[in-house]
């Protein structure tokens, strides 16, 4: 399949006019040496050694012109054997180039002594320690997070819930998670946290609220007492509570809280062991997934929370981008003051182009052989010869000048032969 080769228009011009100059000074030094041949043609003495070297420069020129132009043509187009090797050999050229790049470049040793040569921790932690520079990377980031974040629909957050994590859910027994959850909290001591932060707001409440108490017990006193008597019962009520909610707050080891471990420890190890309290986690679970609700609060926390971030986001002076950009100047001076930390990274960075290597080497040194598979293979011949073809013309150069002297030395020996 033949395919367009494309270059910069500019580029070639100026490759074409330099392969042009270099094949017309090649082409004039074969001119010169066939007119001085000619010239010194049957003389003797010092003009003998001179048609002797035009004679012999005119062949390595002659010679030279043929290797060169076999590469990418047929000489004077004429069908010779084993020219215009280019266009009828592309395809196992490019074969051989995309071996040689795998056998020769994409190897581990070169690949991790490449990664350590450029030691790039230091060169990220130097870019980075230039205050512009954080700020260019944590703009674009925000920029492109911002964007992001603003294009996700509700439908889309609706389809990942409905599609992908609530069908798992349903899969996934939860109690015994749940429980195991519960307990690991309960062996930090994570729940006291919880209980003083409920105790001291529920506090708080029941101080700020009394008249809301006082109500709320007043309509559930029996119809047949007096009023007066409810409000002083309610007043106590209130006032008792207070007392056994600050005594709770205030003891770390009231009966209450011994309590509420107590029926903590007993919850976690039901969701793990009991059968009857895992089916009605289960039951529970599939209620709240069924919930509509369920979906329309998790649709709301996120866009609460997305117009929060991308706001953020969008304020060039915000607070969150200033604090990325602390964050990201902090990473950079350790970068340059922590060595063991620049190996650790380089080393990472080393094991994943290893890795990527690995896994897709294969496919990227076949780009070569594809692409070159699906160009024309006249024209493939004209592109390279472009690139190639003013340092090949030396070769021609070269030829004319080694033929010379050689054919002086020759004529030479032959001289001291005779």
């Amino acid at each position: 399949m033949s395919g367009l080769i494309v270059g910069d228009p500019a580029a070639d011009e100026t490759r074409r006019q330099a392969l042009r100059r270099m094949r017309t000074l090649a082409l004039g030094l074969l001119v010169v040496a066939a007119l001085v041949y000619l010239a010194t043609l049957r003389r003797h003495g010092f003009l003998g050694f001179v048609n002797s070297g035009a004679e012999a420069s005119m062949v390595g020129a002659i010679a030279d012109w043929f290797a060169v132009t076999a590469l990418f043509r047929h000489p004077l187009g004429l069908p010779i054997p084993h020219t215009a090797l280019i266009p009828k050999r592309k395809d196992e050229l490019g074969r051989g180039l995309e071996e040689f790049v795998g056998e020769n470049f994409l190897q581990e040793e070169v690949i991790r002594d490449r990664v350590r040569i450029a030691d790039v921790s230091q060169r990220v932690g130097r870019w980075l320690s230039e205050p512009a520079n954080a700020r260019r990377v944590v703009d674009e980031v925000s920029v492109v997070a911002a964007s992001a974040l603003s294009r996700v629909r509700d439908d889309h957050v609706s389809s990942l819930f409905t599609e992908a994590l609530f069908p798992r859910l349903r899969e996934e027994p939860i109690a015994p998670l749940l429980g195991g959850l519960i307990e690991e909290a309960i062996d930090d001591d994570l729940q006291r946290g919880l209980v003083d932060l409920a105790l001291v707001e529920l506090h708080a409440w029941l101080l700020a609220n009394e008249e809301t108490v006082t109500d709320v017990l007043g309509e559930r006193a029996p119809w047949w007492t007096p009023p007066a008597l409810n409000d002083r019962v309610a007043s106590r009520i209130h006032l008792e509570l207070v007392r056994w909610v600050a005594d709770i707050r205030d003891d770390p080891y009231h009966r209450a809280r011994e309590a509420i471990d107590s029926m903590l420890a007993t919850l976690a190890h039901n969701l793990q062991q009991d059968p009857p309290t895992q089916e009605r986690a289960e039951r529970l679970k599939d209620r709240m997934l069924d919930h509509p609700q369920v979906l329309a609060s998790t649709i709301s926390v996120w866009n609460a929370l997305r117009r929060v971030v991308t706001s953020s986001l969008r304020d060039p002076d915000g607070a969150l981008r200033d604090r990325l950009r602390r964050e990201l100047s902090d990473f950079a001076e350790r970068l340059l003051e922590d060595e063991p930390l620049r190996r650790r990274l380089d080393g990472l960075a080393a094991d994943a182009a290893v890795f990527a290597v690995d896994r897709y080497g294969a496919e990227v040194t076949a780009v070569i052989t594809h692409t070159i598979e699906r160009w024309d293979g006249k024209e493939a011949a004209r592109r390279i010869e472009l690139h190639v073809g003013r340092d090949l013309q030396f070769i021609r150069i070269n030829g004319t000048v080694v033929g010379g002297l050689v054919g002086v030395l020759i004529h030479a020996i032959t001289v001291l032969v005779d």
